[in-house]
């Protein structure tokens, strides 16, 4: 049974997210985060169906290039670094339809808002549902232009503005469609069942007992409520991830900033030894001044009673 999901996220420094780190892990790939000089590399991360940038015209930047270019346009501490939209593909749909209605969505992204797009496709966990298919697509905050990264794109950060319900709808649309070309009969709704005219709810908790029997493959009567929407394991999954990479980078903070406290006071106390060699070497100076005038003095005394000596002539006596 295909269903919905298409959630809505940012990814921001101050909960200690990178927008490089947080593409590394939904591509799998390694990359580098300049700002900080960290190096993220998930290439062993297992799961990962499809990758893809997908840029406004003109835009040839590397997945590297992208993200460490959004990193760049933001100056504050608390910024808002990326956008990440996590959608859930129709296990009906083929290797092939789950990429291109990924792509498409992404597509829109680009068109309406003019930000870059990273798509990263996952395949269901191994203790997961197995129909899990899910994509995890990141966008940048501000539109991307050929002269660099532009305005931020505020009318997704306001619900009021209805973009992010527009968002939402677009992605039943498009999900509907591939179905439709697909030659499926399911169907999906970004509303809610109160709005569908549903009297059910939405999930029912199915509790440890009844999630070990639906991994057995043994279905409930709660699992069928809930057939085809479970996504926890992948958002566990990442949310360990991130919670992990936080820890480690507010670590590899306070590492830096005992290492920067470390060589501010080695270099007051190599300034203070300056001082105090300079102040020495001064002293010794003055020292040596006093001296050579001292005996300069001592000179003059004797040349001056040599010469009162010779002026009074020999004493011969009377």
């Amino acid at each position: 049974m295909a269903i919905y999901h298409c959630s809505v996220k940012t990814i921001g420094r101050s909960a200690g997210r990178s927008a490089v780190a947080s593409a590394a892990y939904r591509a799998g790939v390694c990359l580098e985060d300049e700002r900080t000089g960290e190096v993220y590399d998930y290439t062993r991360k297992s799961g990962i169906e499809h990758t893809e940038l997908i840029m406004p015209e003109g835009i040839t930047l590397d997945r590297e290039q992208l993200w460490n270019a959004a990193e760049v346009s933001e100056k504050r501490k608390n910024s808002t670094v990326a956008r990440e939209y996590e959608v859930a593909l129709p296990e009906e749909l083929n290797p092939e339809q789950r990429t291109e209605l990924a792509r498409e969505f992404a597509r829109h992204l680009v068109e309406r808002y003019g930000v870059a797009v990273d798509v990263s496709i996952h395949a269901p966990g191994r203790e997961g549902d197995s129909r899990n298919y899910h994509a995890h697509i990141l966008t940048t905050t501000r539109q991307v232009t050929p002269g660099g990264f532009a305005a931020k794109t505020r009318a997704l950060d306001d619900k009021k503005t209805g973009e992010i319900e527009h968002v939402r709808a677009t992605w039943a649309h498009l999900t509907n469609q591939a179905l439709e070309m697909s030659g499926h009969t399911e169907r999906v709704s970004h509303k809610s069942l109160e709005e569908q005219g549903i009297n059910r709810q939405p999930t029912v908790h199915l509790g440890p007992a009844v999630t070990a029997m639906e991994r057995r493959g043994v279905h409930t009567d709660r699992g069928e409520l809930n057939r085809g929407v479970d996504i926890q394991e992948a958002q566990k999954e990442l949310a360990a991830a991130e919670q992990v990479q936080a820890g480690a980078e507010r670590m590899r903070a306070q590492a830096r900033q005992w290492k920067q406290a470390q060589e501010q006071a080695k270099q007051k106390e190599i300034a203070r030894q300056r001082e105090r060699e300079r102040i020495e070497r001064e002293e010794k100076e003055r020292q040596q001044k006093l001296e050579a005038e001292r005996k300069a003095q001592e000179r003059e005394r004797l040349e001056q009673g040599r010469a009162r000596q010779r002026s009074r002539g020999p004493d011969l006596g009377r």
